[in-house]
């Protein structure tokens, strides 16, 4: 692990040289929970929650959505590393495939845990979030999708082979698994024909999991089955990942 580790120091380093992207990932949230909630606490007054402020659906949601667009960060510094031209002097180096691709996802993987932590807590702070249920329950939940977003992360910087195909793909994905998953909006106002297709996303998993623990107050029993979901999610991203990624493969990059 000594290789893997020094490799996710200088990832670590990369990314705290330009922390402007994290920060509009962390102020940008904020300022839509601002004008959604309201709006949501209508919504979730409609499903029968009494005692609501909003915050118990736009802080998860903008969350979980914002969350899909820090995967992308997973993918691009493979990109920057060709454009940099030091991809095939650290595949020349003594770390091995294994020890590469840990060194280059772990900065990632503890990125996006502090990014949920952080919008959790100002959620808490700025918006009166009250979680009614254990924050144990949160963590695993917060944890479970940060593993599925890095795999989600590897595989598309193992499809993509541009820079802008990696942009456009990872902008959809965000969009789309966050808005069919009720991150924008509860389950229960979405078109009908969402309905049915919504459990196929991951962020349908990671709404049910935050909801149950902040709505509902459920405990760890009750996210098992949201967290074991976007397990599977990633395990799917990483069979994905397996298969198309070639360390020898050429990729365009604006860097």
């Amino acid at each position: 692990m000594t290789r893997a580790l020094a490799i996710a120091r200088h990832e670590t380093r990369q990314l705290m040289r330009a922390p402007s992207g994290m920060l509009q990932l962390i102020l940008m949230p904020l300022v839509m929970i601002a004008f959604l909630k309201p709006a949501f606490k209508e919504a979730l007054i409609g499903e029968g929650f009494a005692g609501v402020s909003g915050a118990e659906q736009a802080v998860p949601g903008l969350t979980v959505m914002f969350t899909f667009f820090v995967a992308n960060f997973v993918s691009f510094s493979f990109f920057q590393e060709h454009g940099w031209r030091t991809w095939e002097r650290l595949r020349s180096s003594p770390a091995t495939s294994g020890e590469i691709m840990a060194g280059k996802v772990l900065p990632s993987l503890g990125l996006i845990a502090v990014q949920q932590a952080v919008l959790l807590s100002l959620g808490g702070l700025l918006f009166g979030l009250h979680v009614r249920g254990p924050l144990l329950a949160l963590v695993v939940v917060a944890v479970a999708l940060a593993l599925c977003l890095v795999a989600m992360g590897v595989a598309l910087a193992a499809v993509c082979r541009t820079a802008q195909q990696l942009n456009t793909t990872s902008s959809l994905l965000a969009i789309g698994f966050s808005g069919l998953g009720g991150a924008l909006a509860p389950i229960s106002v979405l078109p009908s024909w969402v309905r049915p297709i919504a459990p196929a996303t991951p962020g349908y998993w990671a709404m049910r999991g935050y909801r149950a623990v902040i709505l509902n107050g459920s405990g760890l029993s009750s996210v098992a089955g949201p967290s074991l979901m976007l397990l599977v999610f990633g395990v799917a991203f990483t069979a994905l990942a397996f298969w198309r990624f070639r360390f020898d493969a050429a990729k365009t990059s604006f860097a």
